[in-house]
């Protein structure tokens, strides 16, 4: 085992369980109280965009858990955080910014690299 691959299931670890605990179970809990006054910041719906924001933190968060379609699970959170980060927060100072561009940073990584060895992906590309 190489300490990249150690680092990136670190990574995979941590930013997915950080996101999805901290930040996507309480929505999928809430989804119907939240509805209707989640923002609407790609004017889809207050509705739709609660839906695209729980898919990613919740399904896609587990997926780098296990590591599996890590490249594209990966992608949705990254959007979800430029949203966050740009659209958002937009007039927002830097410091508030700041953690859904550490999480968007993250995301980018594990686009670029994959999950690594110690990863569900890396049995499925062997066969």
């Amino acid at each position: 085992m190489k300490k990249e691959d150690l680092g990136l299931l670190f990574l995979r670890l941590f930013s997915g369980a950080a996101m999805l605990f901290g930040h996507g179970w309480g929505k999928l809990m809430k989804f119907s109280t939240l509805a209707t006054k989640f923002p609407d910041p790609i004017g889809l719906g207050s509705s739709v965009s609660l839906a695209l924001a729980v898919f990613s933190e919740v399904f896609c968060a587990a997926a780098l858990i296990l590591g599996i379609f890590t490249r594209f699970a990966s992608i949705p959170l990254f959007i979800t955080m430029i949203v966050a980060a740009f659209v958002i927060h937009a007039q927002d100072p830097f410091k508030v910014k700041e953690r859904a561009l550490l999480y968007a940073v993250m995301y980018l990584t594990l686009i670029l690299t994959g999950g690594g060895s110690l990863s569900i992906d890396r049995f499925m590309n062997k066969k």
